[in-house]
């Protein structure tokens, strides 16, 4: 069972959740990313300043070409030759 904020989820959020997980990998990726971003159009989501520099450094790192993107599969396949 899944509490939140100190109440059980209701039936329908844990029928939601249910059936997410029951989607391919990608597709729950997709999701998760979505209610991620949902997040941030919140206010009163404060980012510290070191975090906001971070985001605005890698922002300009991209528009700049000074990084190569990859996409979330190989980046993981990286990490884990790298690290495993």
């Amino acid at each position: 069972m899944f509490i939140l904020c100190g109440n059980y989820m209701s039936q329908k959020i844990e029928e939601i959740v249910k059936n997410v997980l029951s989607l391919p990998i990608n597709s729950r990726a997709y999701i998760a990313e979505v209610l991620l971003e949902s997040l941030d159009l919140e206010e009163g989501f404060p980012l510290s300043y070191i975090w906001m520099n971070e985001i605005k450094k890698r922002c300009n790192e991209i528009d700049e070409s000074k990084v190569q993107l990859v996409g979330g599969m190989e980046g993981l396949e990286q990490l884990h030759r790298k690290y495993f």
